[in-house]
C-alpha cells in the first residue's frame, strides 16, 4: 500500500524523531517500504554571515549529516531501504517539495502539542498535513 514513507524529523527533539521513526519503521516492515529521513534547515540569514567562520555552513552541514544518519542507524531495516536527506530552506514548503521529488505516497511526522502560540501562528505540521498530495500520519 505505501511504497516511499517520507519521514521529516527535527534533529532538535530526539523524542519526537524517535515517535515519527518508530511509526514509520513498522509501516515500512509491514508493506516492505522505503523510508526516507528529511531534515529541513533553515538558511542562515545573510546579514549574519560576516561574522561565521568562512566554512560555518559546510561544518553544519557535516554535523547534521552525522546526526541524521545515526537515527538512520538505528531503523531495522536493510540499509537499502532507507535514505536520508538533508534539507535547506523554509520548512514546510521544502519537506513538501522533498515529498514530490521523491514521489511519497505516505508522510509521518509528530507534531508539538498545541498550545496558543501554535493556533495563531500554525505549525509546520499542519502545514504539511493541509497541503500535502499524499496522506499525513501525525504522531503525538
Amino acid at each position: 500500500m505505501f511504497t516511499r514513507i517520507l519521514v521529516p524529523i527535527d534533529l532538535a527533539e530526539p523524542q519526537m524523531t524517535e515517535g515519527a521513526v518508530t511509526y514509520a519503521e513498522a509501516l515500512a516492515k509491514a508493506f516492505h517500504s522505503k523510508i526516507r529521513l528529511a531534515n529541513a534547515q533553515s538558511l542562515t540569514p545573510v546579514k549574519l554571515l560576516d561574522y561565521l567562520p568562512q566554512d560555518f555552513n559546510e561544518n553544519i552541514r557535516r554535523g547534521l549529516e552525522s546526526e541524521l544518519s545515526a537515527v538512520a542507524a538505528k531503523i531495522d531495516l536493510p540499509a537499502a531501504r532507507i535514505s536520508t536527506a538533508l534539507l535547506f530552506g523554509p520548512i514546510y514548503q521544502t519537506i513538501l517539495a522533498e515529498a514530490e521529488r521523491w514521489g511519497s505516497d505516505l508522510i509521518v511526522l509528530c507534531s508539538h502539542r498545541p498550545g496558543m502560540d501554535r493556533f495563531l501562528i500554525g505549525s509546520n505540521a499542519s502545514a504539511i498535513a493541509r497541503h500535502a498530495t499524499c496522506p499525513v500520519l501525525i504522531v503525538r
